[in-house]
């Protein structure tokens, strides 16, 4: 069970964004960030590399690489935050949290409270 917040849009029918760690952005940051169309997550995965890239001169390969790690720890927790950014500045208008086994589900209880 996750905590799913649910947006309407005018254009689409409405999203359900999950609050749950993302595997596929702390995995593949970039290729999340394309899919989703998060331009400032992508920014900023670029430049977070390049300057542990640049420090691992400094600090060492393996301090870099944990460096990394955590970097992709924070980025799978914030993944869905960046999701809810966009759908709401994208005319996505938020009508709540549900609690649901899946994305799907999520949208079904949200239907279900505006009575369609």
């Amino acid at each position: 069970m996750s905590l799913y917040s649910v947006y309407a849009r005018k254009s689409d029918g409405p999203v359900a964004v999950a609050d749950r760690f993302s595997w596929s952005a702390a995995l593949v940051p970039p290729v999340h960030a394309l899919v989703h169309g998060l331009w400032l997550l992508l920014a900023g995965w670029v430049f977070a590399t390049v300057v542990i890239v640049a420090l691992s001169f400094v600090i060492g390969g393996e301090a870099a690489f944990w460096l990394y790690v955590l970097l992709a720890i924070l980025i799978g927790f914030e993944a869905p935050a960046f999701r809810r950014v966009k759908t709401a500045k994208t005319g996505g208008d938020y009508q709540g949290d549900f609690v649901a086994q899946g994305e799907d589900f999520a949208l079904v209880e949200y239907l279900k409270r505006q009575g369609k």
